[in-house]
């Protein structure tokens, strides 16, 4: 398991959630995804990988990704933001996609570009932002938790103390 949190291009000695970003400018946004997947013990590499000005790193990531052993990707990109579906064309390793806000659209055309993939080349699509990183790595989670006893128990914990946590709000007097 990494941990630094801070230092791109991290990886655990088995990773198995791959986190990759178009700029290291995502990192801010991607980091939420990181701090979720540490916070369940999941080993993850977190990488730049950008889709338009390393497009053969891209390609060669999304070859070697199964037989690696990633079983998930989380893909973080603004702008255009190809990155998602680049790498949902390029392997058979579900893709998590998070729209990164733009400087000018905030944003939005990050999801519009994510979410609007062709049919057969599917990309799970969060919110735009650290909300959208955080539920990506839980997706992530929940999706490998399905074949993982120990993990699934760490979820159900996780879910347990969220219910508990807004049971116990209060309202301002």
């Amino acid at each position: 398991m990494s941990t630094q949190t801070s230092d791109l291009n991290t990886s655990c000695a088995a990773p198995v959630v791959g986190v990759i970003m178009g700029s290291s400018s995502d990192w801010d946004i991607m980091k939420n995804a990181v701090a979720m997947l540490e916070s369940f013990g999941v080993p993850f590499e977190a990488r730049v990988i950008s889709a338009h000005r390393m497009p053969q790193d891209m390609a060669e990531y999304g070859a070697v990704a199964r037989s690696r052993g990633l079983r998930a990707i989380i893909a973080g990109a603004g702008g255009a933001a190809h990155l998602p579906g680049m790498m949902a064309a390029l392997t058979e390793v579900p893709v998590f996609g998070v729209p990164v806000p733009s400087k000018y659209l905030r944003g939005e055309d990050s999801l519009l570009s994510i979410v609007q993939m062709p049919k057969g080349v599917p990309v799970a699509t969060f919110a735009i932002g650290e909300a959208g990183a955080a539920n990506a790595a839980l997706h992530a989670v929940a999706t490998i938790a399905t074949t993982d006893d120990a993990l699934h128990a760490k979820l159900v914990a996780f879910r347990a103390a969220q219910t508990e946590a807004a049971r116990n709000m209060t309202l301002p007097a």
